[in-house]
């Protein structure tokens, strides 16, 4: 008799638990979450309106892209602004296409490599045992604090010491030192059980096999969020075009983007500005898909980090 009144209640929790949960948070649409639709589309829409600007304004003609007042939305949309930046040379004579090209290898060998250090080295840091280990997570975390400008000098003697001016590599090595990736990857690394490494080590596995086969796959969040910030820092980059190369042919499309209407005067001046439009929904799109692509795990990233 005890048994069957315990079953009877147990059954009654848990149906009221379900019903209660349903109602906290509902799998499908429910009549209570009207209140949050309510304020969050009007800030959607907000925050959509400078998505839409950018899509409006590379398509708009060159008598609407000085139109006064400003229009907001594009009445006669037209390719010409992409047609003349693709046919356009630089100064030198280097196409558009060359610019486009040296960003998107430069980006994609970038990002790979700073993948690749920032996750062995938050390996070390996080489940290794050595001299100086607290000290380095110090430094990096130090690093933080300074914002690019503020080390433009110190890099620039680097570089220059180690004869990387004018060269492919300038665009990449300097960009793998990321200490927001490697405190990222640290603080993510720290949440995995040191009981899971020690295990493999008792089963023979190496530090090669740990990383590539246990440590990688349980951080496939973080490394997300580091290539999304590395693409970003690469791509939209056009510093190191600017003050390490020389060389017309190594540039980046980035820095062509702001020689588009510093550059163009008088009687280009119009075309500069509808070319420039153009360019930059170029350099705005890649940014767009990776982090529409990638953001969940971004927000599974700063939830496990620390970063809240």
């Amino acid at each position: 008799m005890t048994r069957l009144v315990l079953r009877r209640g147990k059954r009654k929790i848990s149906r009221f638990s379900g019903i209660r949960n349903s109602r906290i948070n509902p799998q499908g649409f429910h009549t209570s979450q009207i209140k949050f639709y309510l304020v969050l589309l009007p800030l959607t829409v907000f925050m959509l309106l400078p998505i839409v600007f950018i899509f409006s304004h590379a398509f708009k003609p060159a008598d609407e892209l000085f139109a006064y007042p400003p229009r907001f939305f594009v009445l006669n949309p037209t390719v010409k602004n992409f047609t003349d930046l693709f046919s356009r040379f630089s100064k030198s004579g280097i196409p558009v296409t060359r610019y486009l090209f040296n960003s998107i290898l430069i980006t994609v060998v970038t990002v790979a490599a700073s993948v690749v250090v920032s996750t062995t080295a938050a390996y070390a840091l996080s489940k290794k045992r050595f001299k100086l280990k607290n000290v380095l997570f110090t430094v990096n975390t130090v690093a933080l604090m300074f914002v690019p400008i503020a080390v433009t000098i110190p890099r620039f003697l680097v570089i220059e010491r180690l004869n990387l001016m004018d060269s492919f590599w300038v665009h990449i090595l300097p960009a793998l030192a990321l200490p927001v990736g490697l405190f990222l990857l640290k603080q993510f690394m720290d949440g995995i059980p040191n009981e899971v490494v020690e295990a493999a080590q008792i089963d023979g596995a190496s530090d090669v096999a740990i990383y590539w086969r246990i440590i990688l796959p349980m951080i496939k969040p973080a490394i997300a969020t580091i290539a999304i910030l590395t693409f970003q820092a690469t791509w939209n980059n056009a510093d190191v075009s600017n003050l390490y190369i020389n060389s017309e042919s190594l540039k980046t499309f980035a820095f062509y983007l702001t020689t588009l209407t510093t550059t163009t005067t008088g009687a280009n001046a119009v075309a500069g500005q509808g070319m420039a439009a153009a360019a930059t929904l170029i350099m705005f799109l890649p940014n767009l898909l990776i982090f529409i692509l990638l953001q969940s795990q971004v927000m599974s990233t700063m939830s496990h980090s620390g970063l809240k």
